[in-house]
């Protein structure tokens, strides 16, 4: 028995799907997640750790103590390497133990354990005997397989019968059963005499199997001459000329030279043609072969007719379809206009970047029908292998092309709207980066001859109008965003989602639901109130189900007769028809008390005002942040606590901070908040409640502070300033800086708000609390001032 001096209590590893043999070496693949908490539990052990298999392996990976067989092997771990998707682990099974205590640690367990090394009961001159046997055996076998002389000559190496027994068992087709009963025979006569009974039936398993595929040849054998009588029969049926039962087969030559291919894909596809050929009837590749010349000449090769461009139509159908969204119809036309002086050829490719529901794909179809090329779109999201992009090399059984080659077959022509859908939502996995593989796809330098594994040929993309959505850009890789021209969409206003449904949406739900106006009307103040309390997004897809809904209850309505015609809805048959109210706005409040200020937040569905909150209490001077605030806005409140201290110590000799405790929050606790924004805000909630100044409940605000007292832009300007008008809001403190995101701003909205621009700390103080503080020398330095032109 070996001398261990290990622990006596170690973390166990779970082995699902394996049972490690003693006296042997061995490299695991282990998920990243229990590969790093391994690393964890075995670095206090001297990486030490009892590995023991399951009876019965689940999907969950969780596993209870019955789960678990009770002998398992102390492994030594001898290395751990970080690999993309997993943890390769390099272990040596030390020896057998067997578990006397199991201790559960969370989803983990740790046992006590005693060694059970082999009982040897075999003399030496039996042991060698049935060592040769072994090693006869495993040399008999591996005759079957080719390469398998260097594992041979390893086995034959070994004086051991229980390290040929690990070393050989890996590559042995046995359960987990039968691997642990293996394991748990102590007596090395048994599992000698065990294991040769193995070998036996391995042997006679593999040699029935050889007979089977020697049977399975000849039966091949026997086709391929019946395949071969068959095409001498078919030539002389050409000699004949007797082509009865051919016609209906395609003459792939033909096809070939109407086609516009290049000559290198011409030549390409004569030597598949003459492959084609050459094989039988039946062959297993003439299906191949003829869905890659299928392929081949019905995809578009010869540049499509240059349609010329009406810039007044394409502005006049822009704004027919799509109301609002001024600055990116601008840039379309922009785009559309450049294209028609350089007669059409690409050169770049739009990312169309907003959030849902906002129109990004409709743009596209609208681009489509300016320039009168056909339409493609092709969905990205949750797309993680790189051959949906690039496709699969056709030596793959079921090899098909990939998406961009699919989609130019549909277009018929070089030239389409190609809508690239979701591309924010590509995701990396083990079988490839699919954002990676657009890379050539979208690079103008490169997509005239972009490679297809599947089509295995260059193809020119070129001329090809790309145009890309996304949701975010935060999750685009940078080199796949840079190659784009990026279009930003922002959330539509109240206003103009009243005109989409008014002038689009209502008329496609009645026709979906077969209706027209003299059956459904609705009221517009009814349509405002769905607008406003029954849905909360940036886009007008909600606006949309809202309606649906209520055409659905109409039709049933005027169906049985029970209206008279038109039935008309009207804002107090809503929540009959509707329910309750799904969203609520915050409205601006009467009067804030001390400590409660109004900041401005953005949000993915638009603009929303909410409250800041402030108490202080008898305490040690701790800062308390309730409201499931991010880091950034925890940041934001320790920096404005010391500014108050530092900008108001004079104002303020009773406030004595040291002996009082902050307590900040901000309400709806549910939802996780975070961003620079509420910086201006958290710290006037401070400088209200230290100075027991009311600030006005009709001034909101928003800006992020930095440490010197300076106020910086923020974003989102737009959605803010729309909710605080929708609040009841009308004064906004925000950021000097932000006054030209102002321009974005609806008319009517701006009219009715007064804007208070700010440069530091001081002025923010001023504006909120009315107390009027110098401003220090380092905030009047400009860049100009400081070495290498670096702000302070």
């Amino acid at each position: 028995m070996r001398d261990i001096n290990v622990n006596k209590e170690l973390s166990v590893i779970v082995i699902p799907d394996k049972v490690l043999v003693h006296e042997t070496k061995m490299t695991l693949k282990i998920g990243k997640e229990v590969g790093s908490n391994i690393y964890k539990r075995v670095a206090n052990d001297d990486y030490y750790a009892i590995a023991v298999a399951v009876k019965e392996d689940n999907a969950e990976g969780l596993y209870s103590e019955s789960d678990l067989y009770n002998v398992g092997t102390l492994i030594k771990i001898n290395n751990i390497k970080s690999m993309r998707d997993f943890y390769q682990i390099m272990v040596e099974i030390v020896e057998r133990v067997e578990i006397e205590e199991l201790k559960t640690e969370g989803v983990n367990y740790r046992a006590s354990y005693r060694l059970i090394p082999d009982i040897i009961d075999l003399d030496p001159e039996d042991q060698k005997e049935i060592l040769d046997h072994i090693k006869y055996l495993v040399s008999e076998i591996s005759q079957n397989f080719k390469g398998s002389k260097a594992y041979v000559e390893q086995v034959n190496k070994f004086d051991d019968i229980t390290k040929v027994i690990g070393y050989v068992y890996p590559y042995m087709r046995l359960s987990i059963f039968e691997e642990q009963e293996l394991l748990e025979i102590r007596s090395l006569k048994e599992k000698s005499l065990k294991f040769l009974d193995i070998l036996i039936d391995q042997k006679e398993s593999i040699k029935f199997q050889m007979e089977m595929a020697a049977k399975f040849n000849e039966e091949m054998n026997k086709n391929h001459r019946a395949n071969m009588l068959k095409e001498q029969l078919k030539a002389i049926q050409e000699e004949l000329n007797d082509t009865e039962g051919r016609s209906g087969k395609k003459d792939y030559r033909d096809l070939i030279e109407e086609s516009k291919m290049p000559e290198e894909v011409k030549e390409a596809a004569l030597d598949e043609v003459l492959k084609l050929e050459r094989q039988g009837p039946h062959s297993s590749e003439e299906s191949v072969i003829r869905n890659y010349l299928d392929l081949l000449t019905t995809l578009p090769w010869g540049k499509s007719k240059i349609k010329d461009i009406d810039i007044g139509a394409a502005r006049k159908l822009l704004d027919e379809e799509h109301y609002g969204l001024e600055k990116v119809k601008d840039r379309i036309i922009q785009h559309l206009t450049v294209m028609k002086l350089k007669q059409n050829k690409q050169g770049s490719i739009l990312l169309l970047v907003g959030p849902p529901g906002t129109g990004k794909t409709s743009l596209g179809k609208s681009i489509a029908e300016v320039l009168g090329r056909e339409y493609v779109r092709i969905s990205l999201g949750g797309v993680k292998d790189e051959a949906e992009i690039r496709g699969h090399r056709r030596t793959y059984l079921g090899a098909l092309p990939g998406r961009i080659i699919q989609g130019m077959k549909r277009a018929g022509e070089t030239n389409p709207v190609f809508i690239l859908d979701e591309v924010d939502k590509l995701m990396a996995a083990y079988n490839g980066d699919p954002a990676s593989a657009l890379l050539e796809v979208l690079d103008p330098e490169q997509n005239d001859s972009f490679s297809d594994h599947y089509l295995d040929l260059p193809y020119d993309l070129s001329d090809v109008f790309f145009i890309a959505t996304a949701n975010s850009l935060r999750d685009i890789p940078g080199p796949l965003r840079d190659r784009m021209e990026i279009i930003e969409i922002g959330s539509y206003t109240s206003h103009e989602k009243f005109r989409i449904a008014k002038d689009h949406l209502i008329s496609i739900v009645l026709e979906e639901h077969g209706l027209d106006e003299t059956q459904l009307q609705i009221d517009d103040e009814a349509l405002k109130t769905i607008i406003e309390k029954y849905t909360r997004e940036a886009g007008v897809r909600g606006i949309k189900r809202q309606l649906s809904a209520v055409a659905r209850v109409a039709s049933e309505k005027i169906v049985v007769g029970k209206v008279d015609l038109p039935y008309v809805v009207k804002e107090d048959m809503l929540y009959e028809i509707l329910g309750h109210e799904l969203t609520q706005y915050h409205r601006a409040g009467k009067n804030n008390p001390p400590g409660v200020v109004t900041g401005l937040a953005w949000t993915p569905v638009g603009g929303d005002i909410l409250f800041i909150e402030g108490a202080f209490m008898p305490g040690t001077g701790k800062l308390t942040l309730t409201g499931q605030l991010g880091d950034v806005m925890k940041e934001s409140a320790k920096i404005s606590q010391t500014l108050i201290r530092s900008r108001l110590a004079f104002n303020l000799k009773k406030a004595e901070f040291e002996k009082k405790d902050l307590h900040i929050h901000v309400p709806s606790g549910a939802i996780p908040k975070d961003g620079p924004s509420a910086g201006v805000a958290l710290l006037s909630t401070i400088a209200s409640l230290v100075t027991g100044h009311e600030v006005d409940p009709k001034l909101a605000m928003t800006g992020e502070i930095s440490l010197r007292g300076a106020v910086l832009p923020v974003g989102g300007i737009k959605e803010k300033v729309i909710a605080a008008h929708r609040a009841g809001i009308e004064r906004i403190i925000l950021p000097k800086e932000n006054l030209k995101d102002l321009d974005d701003v609806p008319k009517d909205v701006k009219d009715e708000i007064k804007f208070i621009p700010v440069d530091t700390v001081e002025d923010v103080i001023k504006e909120t609390i009315g107390i009027e503080l110098p401003k220090p020398m380092m905030l009047e330095m400009t860049s100009d001032h400081v070495p290498g032109g670096a702000g302070v």
